[in-house]
């Protein structure tokens, strides 16, 4: 009974979505784009407030990670604002991704509050295709709040360990879908039509770690948690880091 509630709630909801459906197959959902950053960026500091100590500890051991010379080179997914920036140790070298080019605005005000940090490069593209990073060339990989956009989760992976060397290690913080006996559960799929419209493609019931535990990674240090205080819909996360 619940199920067949949930699939008629959720078909409500998609009806409830068609004018934002129209505006895409008709390509002015792209002018969203150009909106989403500035919100993007808003929205960082109140995600970084209430998950700081999570970050913190997520990035505690990063440093491990550097080359044998000392350095450190870190690529991040999906960079967005530059949200993970002051998470980052001294002197690491960044290279920042995202396919969405109007975030470089936000980044830039980012890179300018955290100088203690090195900045190689803003490349637009997607995780998927990161053609213009080469195999094996940077220490660490970072992914938060990306997995759930993107559109091929293993293919991410697949880059990820390309561009990876050999030792180094993938960090994620990620959003995933709730346990289905919960009604953080019915509700994600209920309201997932119009989340992924007004994230920007983002997904709220996506088991992505067991998309981690597929990757083919030699070691895997995975977690489950709680967000606090976050929007319900995205409360249950996934964290930790992966070894190549």
């Amino acid at each position: 009974m619940k199920s067949l509630f949930m699939k008629i709630c959720r078909f409500l909801c998609l009806v409830l979505t068609l004018p934002l459906f129209m505006l895409e197959i008709t390509g002015l959902y792209g002018l969203y784009k150009r909106v989403f950053p500035l919100l993007a960026y808003n929205i960082t500091f109140s995600y970084n407030d209430k998950m700081h100590g999570i970050k913190r500890e997520l990035f505690r051991n990063v440093g491990r990670f550097a080359s044998t010379d000392g350095t450190l080179r870190l690529l991040e997914i999906g960079c967005g604002s530059g949200a993970n920036f002051k998470f980052y140790p001294f002197g690491c070298t960044v290279t920042c991704t995202d396919p969405n080019p109007h975030f470089e605005k936000y980044l830039r005000l980012s890179m300018d509050a955290n100088t203690h940090l090195t900045y190689d490069s803003f490349v637009v593209t997607c995780g998927e295709n990161m053609t213009g990073v080469k195999d094996e060339s940077v220490d660490v990989v970072v992914s938060t709040l990306v997995l759930c956009s993107v559109g091929n989760v293993l293919q991410v992976l697949h880059e990820v360990r390309r561009i990876l060397k050999p030792g180094g290690a993938f960090y994620f913080l990620e959003h995933v879908v709730s346990d289905p006996s919960s009604w953080i559960y019915f509700l994600q799929h209920v309201l997932q039509p119009l989340w992924y419209y007004l994230g920007d493609g983002c997904t709220i019931t996506r088991a992505t770690w067991k998309d981690l535990e597929a990757a083919g990674f030699s070691e895997l240090h995975l977690k489950h948690i709680e967000a606090p205080e976050v929007t319900l819909m995205i409360r249950p996360h996934i964290m930790g880091y992966s070894v190549k």
